[in-house]
């Protein structure tokens, strides 16, 4: 049987070019198209694909978040990332939402070709030495996550709006204290984070900050 394909583009000719070369070899079948993300989700489902190919850049968000959606409702659709720029932080997105490989568009057609095949039988594009990069960046992450664990719910808070940029002074606006409980929790919540500088937190709050509204909503592409 032909391996079923879903193609996401936002180029008509780049679709039109991979439609060609895919049905010229006689083992794919292409069942669906799109050029934006939200009509992928809508139909990679309907066309029940082996294998969606998506573009990472779109107009109106990314392929990552389309794979997300996708793998998170149809684990059996396996999602190739096809992608003209070389950037680590959709890579990493990429794995993190389910990807089983991600290719450049400079990529010959034959090894498309392939690696559409490799995805199809359930195999991995990935290469394990990027693979161990995502797993060294989550268990930073857990670690982090540890150490914000240690805090109250109020320092926490106010370690929230360190990140924002806050004054003391501001600070006990938000959270109606007086200003020398504030830095009473702030020279605390230092201790707890074995840190000296109020910009550290700032930096380390920003980062955290960063880091979960990536693998939440639509990342860089």
């Amino acid at each position: 049987m032909a391996i079923r394909v879903f193609l996401l583009d936002d180029h008509e000719i780049v679709r039109r070019g991979l439609r060609e070369m895919l049905e010229a070899d006689g083992d794919f079948e292409v069942v669906g198209e799109a050029g934006t993300a939200e009509e992928a989700v809508g139909r990679i489902p309907a066309t029940t694909p082996d294998v969606a190919v998506l573009d990472v850049r779109l107009p109106d968000g990314d392929g990552v978040e389309v794979c997300r959606e996708v793998r998170s409702r149809h684990p059996e659709i396996a999602c190739l990332m096809l992608t003209s720029y070389s950037d680590d932080e959709a890579l990493f997105e990429a794995i993190m939402a389910g990807a089983a490989g991600y290719l450049l568009k400079q990529v010959r057609g034959n090894e498309l070709l392939d690696a559409i095949r490799t995805v199809a039988g359930g195999r991995s594009l990935l290469d394990p030495a990027v693979t161990q990069k995502v797993l060294e960046r989550i268990r930073a992450g857990t670690a982090e996550d540890e150490q914000i664990a240690q805090l109250t719910d109020q320092e926490r808070r106010i370690f929230e709006l360190i990140g924002e940029g806050l004054t003391n002074r501001q600070i006990a606006e938000q959270v109606h204290l007086a200003e020398k409980t504030v830095k009473n929790y702030v020279s605390n919540l230092l201790m707890k984070l074995g840190m000296e500088r109020r910009t550290e937190a700032a930096a380390y709050a920003a980062r955290i900050d960063e880091r979960r509204r990536r693998s939440s909503g639509f990342g860089g592409s």
